[in-house]
């Protein structure tokens, strides 16, 4: 299997699947032929998720973009409405947080900084209310949890019952919603 190699001061091998092919990222001195019998063993994962790279490469080439007027509305409406659905949860759960961000993310429906600050992609303005109030409860748990463990989901479904309803949502109309943007 054929891929690009990058070597740096790493210390430990990583795969990453890009539209043009294989990235695998590796230490300085490990031999080559240690890197190819890594890219070897996991090529039924690579196998596998690069049918998930085509696909969402064709939905977006499909996808009609929002233009330049779509965004600035979804923008502010984002502006507008996120960050209330933010503070009404932050009180609930008796959470601070810093600064409230949006913008428009092609990977990530938000994130929390370990500064506390909070970042949405506007896009969550073509999603259900709740799907909004999932991620928004989501990104405030990350302000006690920092991590995806089963800590940190026991927080979300204590705050949101139903996170697991509104995240499968999600994740089957995600791709679609995101490949709104061009580029």
């Amino acid at each position: 299997m054929e891929y690009t190699l990058i070597r740096s001061k790493r210390k430990t091998v990583s795969l990453e699947l890009k539209e043009d092919g294989v990235l695998v990222r590796a230490p300085l001195r490990m031999p080559k032929r240690d890197i190819d019998a890594f890219v070897k063993k996991h090529e039924g994962w690579i196998a596998s998720h690069q049918k998930k790279v085509e696909a969402r490469k064709a939905l977006r080439d499909a996808t009609p973009k929002l233009t330049e007027e779509e965004m600035r509305a979804l923008a502010k409406r984002a502006a507008d409405y996120i960050p209330q659905r933010v503070r009404l949860y932050a009180e609930r759960m008796h959470l601070t947080y810093g600064r409230i961000t949006i913008r428009f993310q092609k990977t990530r429906w938000g994130s929390c900084s370990s500064k506390k600050n909070l970042n949405f992609n506007a896009l969550l303005m073509l999603t259900p209310p709740e799907v909004i109030d999932s991620v928004v409860v989501h990104e405030l748990c990350h302000l006690t949890e920092m991590n995806h463990s089963p800590r940190f989901y026991a927080l979300v479904r204590a705050a949101y019952p139903d996170y697991d309803r509104w995240n499968n949502w999600l994740k089957q109309n995600g791709p679609a919603i995101m490949a709104r943007i061009a580029g």
